[in-house]
């Protein structure tokens, strides 16, 4: 028997590390198990955590090994090396496949019920991997995708038009990578059309559209060079990610999963707007995209297809 009451971390490096601090702070769980290859290293961040959840609600946080998994009800597979300053992350594809084959299979010798969500990157490339290694149900594996992604177009976004970002409505789709896109013909601010918005308050052009996106797609390079990785800004999407699926809130996000006919892609996993709940993936969203959008989607998808067929699976 499975509980969202308790969830695993696989990998404590940097980004399995701040999801581990971010999950225990926000109240979501109440048993939360670190898991390493480094064994020493999951017990210091487990202690180093647990020393101030009297601070925040009762969650006990521990390092553990794989058997510990049984009964999670929620796996975050954060293992993997790092990238390195000026690599793409599909780059880091063959560096994380024979890691990723491992952390699998000793999560599905324990546990065959959860649900698994992928953050190591190439996120997208990773959670096909999960996907066909593990056997489940497409529903239950997810990757970060572009959630992250999306949060920094909707906070750019909302520094550019002086507006809170909670009220931008937009999505970047596609690859988590370079080859991911903005789609721009559907966005808005509260309902208003974002070209309407712009126009009503001569705030942002298009060459503004343009270089707020080149802003996103470089974000993390340049937060690597600046400080040697990332880990903040998709730690909070983990919590935001695993507040949909315990709370069971059937809300938009755009992470990668497996797609099956959408916009003509099939057998690739990648992100597009997805509605959360204590299921996972419950649907995947067509919304509306401009042709220009389509072809780069179409693009997009051909990019990460290219890369499925080097995987030994």
């Amino acid at each position: 028997m499975i509980s969202y009451q308790k969830c695993g971390i696989v990998g404590c490096g940097s980004v399995g590390a701040a999801s581990a601090y971010t999950l225990a702070t926000g109240g979501l769980f109440s048993e939360l198990v670190l898991i390493d290859i480094n064994k020493e290293k999951a017990h210091g961040e487990a202690m180093d955590i647990s020393h101030g959840i009297s601070f925040a609600r009762p969650c006990r946080v521990y390092a553990g090994d794989y058997a510990d998994l049984a009964g999670c009800g929620l796996i975050i597979i954060a293992a993997g090396v790092g990238q390195k300053p000026g690599e793409s992350r599909l780059n880091l594809l063959r560096r994380n496949a024979a890691v990723m084959k491992t952390v699998i299979g000793s999560i599905t010798a324990v546990n065959q019920e959860c649900i698994l969500l992928v953050v190591s990157n190439p996120v997208d490339l990773l959670t096909y991997m999960t996907l066909r290694i593990s056997g489940f149900p497409s529903s239950r594996v997810i990757g970060s995708g572009t959630v992250l992604d999306t949060a920094r177009l909707k906070y750019l976004l909302g520094q550019r038009l002086n507006v809170d970002s909670r009220n931008v409505h937009a999505f970047i789709i596609g690859e988590h990578g370079d080859s991911e896109l903005a789609v721009w013909s559907s966005a808005n601010i509260s309902g208003v059309d974002l070209s309407d918005y712009c126009g009503l308050t001569g705030s942002c052009g298009t060459d503004c559209l343009t270089d707020i996106y080149e802003t996103v797609k470089r974000s993390a390079y340049s937060i690597i060079n600046a400080k040697g990785a990332t880990y903040y800004g998709i730690a909070m999407s983990v919590q935001r990610i695993a507040e949909c699926i315990v709370r069971d809130e059937h809300s938009v996000l755009p992470v990668s999963s497996l797609i099956s006919g959408h916009y003509g892609l099939k057998d690739i996993c990648l992100s597009l707007p997805c509605v959360l709940g204590r299921s996972g993936v419950e649907t995947v969203l067509d919304i509306p995209l401009s042709e220009e959008e389509h072809q780069k989607l179409t693009g997009s998808a051909r990019t990460l297809s290219e890369l499925v067929q080097q995987l030994e699976l």
